[in-house]
């Protein structure tokens, strides 16, 4: 079982941390450091939750995770480092995510090379997390938008024209692509988004379908609907090579 650990913050008031697994001190102190000195920068008087995540093996290698508000919009920032590098990764992230929001700005690197994507074939891997989260039902530009904000490879939400469960995600020569569940036309609408779309429906797959064909061709997320409640599901790889699943709030956990 995973355990979190909340430390306390006096090297910034704004700051909330968790660390979880073989967090050192100083890199504690680095992080809050680095990510107060791009909060006051921006003005940002919003509370900043901060996680670190230690790798399970000998690696050195970790996880910062940034979750805060700009304005009325909560942002969030999320990096791989080396201990000793990460702090400084994860804030110079953030800095270039709320300038990028607080201009207007919709220019995104793609591919991102300060986090390429979690894609490796690999035996199957367990799902150890479950998200029920209560899908909003957006626009594709609305949903790219909090794709981009929140720093999310992949978006699950319901689509406001069509009522179906659909993803986007960074991918193809435009940077995002649209995956709907049975339909496959692009928006009916004019789109301030370029995007290309998934030239299929969504698999129909049970949950250990869906581990099994990411891990065997190497995805790193997949998108799906399931074959019981015939709702849609987003599966992703976690930093530590296992899976966690995005489901809509209310539904089961699905088919083994």
């Amino acid at each position: 079982m995973e355990i979190a650990e909340v430390r306390p913050t006096a090297t910034n008031a704004h700051c909330e941390l968790i660390t979880r697994g073989a967090v050192r001190d100083l890199e504690v102190e680095r992080t809050l450091r680095s990510v107060g000195r791009v909060l006051r920068y921006h003005h940002i008087d919003a509370t900043a939750r901060v996680r670190l995540t230690a790798a399970r093996d000998s690696s050195g290698s970790m996880v910062a995770q940034v979750n805060t508000r700009f304005g009325e919009s909560p942002i969030r920032v999320q990096v791989e480092g080396p201990s000793g590098f990460v702090a400084a990764f994860v804030a110079e992230r953030l800095d270039r995510q709320i300038a990028r929001i607080s201009t207007g700005d919709a220019a995104r690197i793609w591919p991102d090379p300060a986090r390429p994507p979690l894609a490796s074939v690999t035996d199957r891997r367990p799902i150890v997390r479950r998200k029920h989260c209560g899908l909003h039902r957006n626009s594709t530009t609305v949903a790219v938008r909090v794709m981009d904000a929140m720093d999310y490879d992949a978006h699950l939400y319901t689509d406001a024209q069509t009522g179906e469960d659909v993803a986007v995600y960074w991918a193809g020569p435009r940077g995002v692509r649209l995956a709907r569940q049975r339909r496959i036309d692009p928006p009916r609408t004019s789109n301030a988004v370029l995007l290309t779309m998934n030239p299929r429906p969504a698999p129909l797959l049970t949950e250990t379908e869906a581990a099994d064909r990411l891990c065997r061709y190497g995805l790193p997320f997949l998108f799906f609907t399931d074959p019981g409640d015939r709702r849609g599901r987003l599966l992703y790889r976690r930093y530590d090579g296992d899976l966690t699943l995005v489901l809509p709030a209310g539904t089961g956990g699905g088919a083994p």
